[in-house]
């Protein structure tokens, strides 16, 4: 069994997905302090709702990053936590003040009004997290040389990872239309002559012009994230569950919805494999794990399987962290 910084030798993103409960945060913290051991400068992000991070850290992780540990030569953890509220309710915040820089002050109010709508409807928080989250990878790429990601549970990780070409075609669609429109204002300024063409701008062009530009930053936004998801040589995502019915389950659906956005996973982590010798009843797990996991391999027997130990605590503080961490080397 190979070990799991072995697999993710020279990659440059890693995802940690699977059912809620099964230790994504435990294992993303651990493998982030092992590759910091190891030189790395490594990046630690969480995009769960539940911000464990700072809980099994046992320090203060928001918005900002923070060093979570450093060690002698250029190896360090540094961390952050994106809220999807906090993010969807700054994403439109900065989206209403650039539309309410393109329109008429009278209708501010109203401009207000819809965002307030906006901020309830579905899509909303997955759209703004990806772009927080897309910028995020992107430019700490110049920074770091790994970043490890936590998401979310395994449905919502799914539709955040097909969110990049979905927005992508959606944009290119938008600029698509507005293209046309733009060709056909130039038609009607030319059969208005030399007189029209002499007058600069209008209020209408410049709007169309910043329109343009919001949306082709978008479209290099998420082209990048997307090449970055497909891009196997640089990005992992490593499927993390317990030797149970509905997390092996869950698990191979994952990696179908996976394969289809064009994600392919790397590794797959049993977490919390219960001994063979400690025990009657331990014994009998570790014999019923045994057959969810004859499920699992036969499944995906292409993909490589690392199994950790049940342990006797509960991994909290950088200590147990460590510790952990000793597993995976």
């Amino acid at each position: 069994m190979m070990p799991l910084t072995e697999i993710l030798r020279d990659r440059r993103v890693v995802f940690f997905g699977g059912k809620g409960g099964v230790g994504k945060t435990t294992l993303s913290s651990a493998t982030a302090l092992a590759l910091a051991r190891a030189g790395q400068r490594v990046l630690l992000v969480s995009t769960d709702p539940a911000h464990n991070l700072g809980h099994l850290w046992e320090r203060a992780v928001g918005d900002a990053e923070v060093m979570l540990w450093e060690g002698a030569g250029t190896g360090r953890v540094s961390g952050t936590e994106l809220d999807p509220d906090r993010v969807a309710r700054e994403h439109l915040e900065a989206v209403g003040r650039t539309v309410k820089g393109l329109m008429p002050e009278h209708l501010h109010r109203e401009v207000d009004r819809y965002f307030q709508l906006a901020r309830q409807s579905p899509g909303t928080q997955e759209a703004a997290l990806l772009e927080k989250m897309s910028t995020t990878v992107l430019e700490a790429s110049e920074r770091f040389d790994v970043v490890v990601l936590d998401t979310a549970p395994t449905g919502h990780t799914a539709r955040l990872l097909e969110l990049p070409t979905l927005m992508s075609a959606w944009t290119d669609g938008l600029l698509s239309r507005r293209e046309k429109t733009e060709r056909f204002s130039d038609a009607l300024r030319g059969l208005d002559g030399p007189r029209r063409r002499g007058r600069g701008r209008s209020a209408q062009e410049v709007r169309d012009g910043e329109i343009r530009r919001v949306l082709e930053q978008r479209q290099r936004l998420f082209g990048d994230m997307r090449r970055l998801l497909a891009d196997a040589a640089t990005t992992a995502f490593v499927m993390v569950l317990t030797a149970e019915r509905m997390p092996v389950q869950e698990t191979l659906a994952l990696h179908g919805q996976l394969r289809a956005t064009g994600v392919d996973p790397a590794a797959l982590v049993v977490n919390r494999r219960s001994p063979q010798d400690a025990g009657e009843f331990l014994a009998r797990r570790h014999e019923a794990e045994g057959g969810h996991l004859r499920v699992l391999t036969a499944g995906l027997p292409e993909v490589p399987l690392v199994e950790l130990p049940l342990l006797s605590g509960e991994v909290t503080g950088l200590e147990a962290i460590g510790r952990f961490a000793d597993l995976l080397a």
